[in-house]
C-alpha cells in the first residue's frame, strides 16, 4: 500500500496516533480530508477520524495530550465527539455498520470494523483512509479503487448503488454535488440508479436538500448540477418551477427560446462575477414567472407580460416550501427578480437621467447586484447584439455614477419631512402630507427640482397652493 505520511503534516495527527496507541485503538483519518489532499484542493479545516472502538474515548484522550486541553463536545446519540485543535476541527467516531428501514434515512447503527465503516461510505473517493497508528503510520487503505476514481474523475458508490441511494437518498444529491464541484462524471450505473430511485428524495428534509443545492449553486459551473438534477428526474421533486420553463412551443411558425437552458446560462454567467449565493439564486429564479405568464397572440407572437412581478411572488412560495430563510435574503432575491428586466429596458432606449434616477431609487444599495444580474442575462449568440447590449450597459453604469454623484438618490430620504409640511401649513397628520411628499419625490426623480432642501421647500409651497393649502 502507498504511504501518505506527507498528508499528515498537521501536528494533531501525531497526537491522535499517540492517544490511539495508548488506548490500543486502531485509528484512521478518512473521507474528505484524504480526498482533498490527493486532489490538491488545499488544506482541510475539518478532519474525520474513525476509531475501531470508542471514538468518544479517543477524543478525550487526545484532549488530555494537547497543551491547551480543548473542550470535547460529545454527541452520545451518534457516538461521536468533536474538538478544536488550533484552526482545525476534528470529529471522532467509532467504526460502525449501518442498516436502514424503507421510510427513513436514519440508520440502525452497530459497532463495526474499518471495512464495515468504509462499506457504508457514500462514494469510493470518500472511503479512502490513512492509518494513524505508529506501526503503519501514513498507510493508505483503499478497498474500492478510490484513488483510480480520483484519477479518472469518477463518482461511484462502494456497493450496489441501488442500496446506497435507497438507504440514504440524500446521497443522490451529494453525487450530483460532488460531480459539479469537482467537475467529475457520475459512473453510468450509478447515474441510472439515481434515476430509478429519484422519488426516494421525498423522505429527505428540505433543509438538507437546500444545503446540497447551495453547494451546487456555489460551484464554478452550477449548470452541470442542475442539468444532472433534471436528467435524473430529481428536479421536479425539488424545483418544479424550473422544470416548467423547459421546452420550446411553436405556433404558426413562431417559437420562443427554451427558458430552462437560458436560465442555466445566466447562472453560469453570473457565477463568473459573484460568489454571493443569494445573487446566484436570483439568477436561477429570475425567469420562473415566464411559465405561468406565457401567451401567444397573432399580432405580437409569444409574450410573458408581467413575468417579473409573478416571479417575485413565486419566490416567497418557493422559499417557504423549501424552508429557506424568509428574511432579508428572500426579499433580496424577490427584488432582483422583480427588477430583473428594468436595466435591460432602459439600455434599449435612449438612457434618460429620469429613468436612471428611478432605477437607482428602486434598487437602492442593490443597484450593483442588479446590473451584474442583467449583464449575466445577455445570452444571445449574435455577436453584434451581444456587443450592443454590453455597450449599452456601460452607458447605463456611467449614467448611474453621474446621477448618483449629482442627485444622491440611492436610499433616498425626502429633503422635506412630514413634520416640516405640517408645521408650514398648520396641518394635523392626514393625506395631504402624503400627497405633498409624493409630489416632491416625483419632482426630484423627474429632474424638475434638484435633491436639495431649498428647492424642495419652494416646491412644497407651490404644491400646497395647488391643493388649496396656505402657509401659516
Amino acid at each position: 500500500m502507498p504511504n501518505y505520511q506527507n498528508a499528515l503534516s498537521d501536528p494533531i495527527f501525531k497526537t491522535i496516533s499517540q492517544a490511539a496507541d495508548t488506548l490500543a485503538l486502531e485509528s484512521y483519518v478518512i473521507g474528505g480530508f484524504v480526498r482533498d489532499y490527493i486532489l490538491k484542493r488545499g488544506t482541510a479545516k475539518d478532519i474525520d477520524v474513525v476509531a475501531v472502538g470508542s471514538g468518544i474515548e479517543l477524543a478525550r484522550k487526545v484532549s488530555q495530550l494537547l497543551p491547551n486541553k480543548p473542550k470535547v463536545q460529545v454527541f452520545k446519540t451518534y457516538g461521536t465527539a468533536m474538538l478544536q485543535a488550533g484552526q482545525t476541527e476534528v470529529e471522532f467516531v467509532g467504526a460502525r455498520k449501518e442498516s436502514y428501514t424503507r421510510d427513513s434515512r436514519n440508520p440502525i447503527v452497530e459497532n463495526g470494523s474499518l471495512q464495515d465503516d468504509q462499506n457504508r461510505r457514500d462514494f469510493t473517493i470518500n472511503a479512502l483512509a490513512i492509518r494513524l497508528n505508529d506501526a503503519h503510520y501514513g498507510e493508505l487503505i483503499d478497498p474500492f479503487g478510490g484513488i483510480e476514481d480520483l484519477k479518472k474523475g469518477i463518482i461511484r458508490t462502494p456497493l450496489d448503488p441501488d442500496i446506497t441511494y435507497s438507504d440514504d437518498p440524500l446521497r443522490m444529491m451529494r453525487a450530483i454535488r460532488f460531480a459539479t464541484q469537482l467537475n467529475f462524471t457520475i459512473e453510468k450505473e450509478s447515474l441510472a440508479s439515481i434515476t430509478r430511485n429519484a422519488d426516494r428524495i421525498k423522505i429527505i428534509t428540505k433543509e438538507r436538500i437546500v444545503t446540497e443545492l447551495n453547494k451546487i449553486m456555489l460551484s464554478p459551473t452550477p449548470s452541470k448540477g442542475f442539468l444532472l438534477l433534471e436528467k435524473t428526474g430529481l428536479l421536479p421533486y425539488i424545483l418544479p418551477e424550473l422544470v416548467a420553463l423547459k421546452g420550446i412551443d411553436e405556433i404558426e411558425g413562431q417559437k420562443h427560446k427554451d427558458n430552462f437552458y437560458h436560465t442555466l446560462e445566466v447562472v453560469d454567467n453570473i457565477s463568473k462575477n459573484t460568489n454571493d449565493v443569494w445573487l446566484r439564486w436570483a439568477a436561477l429564479l429570475h425567469d420562473i414567472g415566464k411559465a405561468p405568464t406565457k401567451k401567444f397572440s397573432k399580432k405580437v407572437g409569444w409574450t410573458f407580460h408581467g413575468h417579473e412581478f409573478v416571479g417575485s411572488k413565486m419566490v416567497y412560495k418557493l422559499f417557504k416550501r423549501l424552508k429557506m430563510p424568509l428574511n432579508d435574503k428572500m426579499k433580496f432575491v424577490q427584488k432582483m427578480v422583480l427588477m430583473s428586466s428594468r436595466p435591460i429596458v432602459i439600455s434599449e432606449d435612449h438612457v434618460t437621467d429620469s429613468a436612471v434616477r428611478r432605477l437607482v431609487f428602486d434598487a437602492g444599495d442593490y443597484i450593483e447586484d442588479l446590473m451584474t444580474l442583467c449583464e449575466a442575462d445577455i445570452t444571445t449568440k449574435n455577436p453584434k447584439r451581444f456587443k450592443r447590449y454590453h455597450n449599452n450597459f456601460k452607458v447605463v453604469r456611467k449614467k448611474i455614477k453621474e446621477v448618483e454623484e449629482r442627485d444622491h438618490i440611492r436610499n433616498f430620504q425626502p429633503p422635506v419631512s412630514g413634520e416640516e409640511i405640517m408645521k408650514t401649513f398648520g396641518l394635523a397628520p392626514g393625506r395631504e402630507i402624503g400627497i405633498i411628499k409624493e409630489a416632491i419625490k416625483e419632482a426630484i426623480l423627474e429632474g424638475i427640482i434638484p435633491n436639495e432642501h431649498e428647492a424642495a421647500h419652494a416646491f412644497m409651497i407651490q404644491k400646497g397652493k395647488e391643493i388649496g393649502l396656505s402657509k401659516k
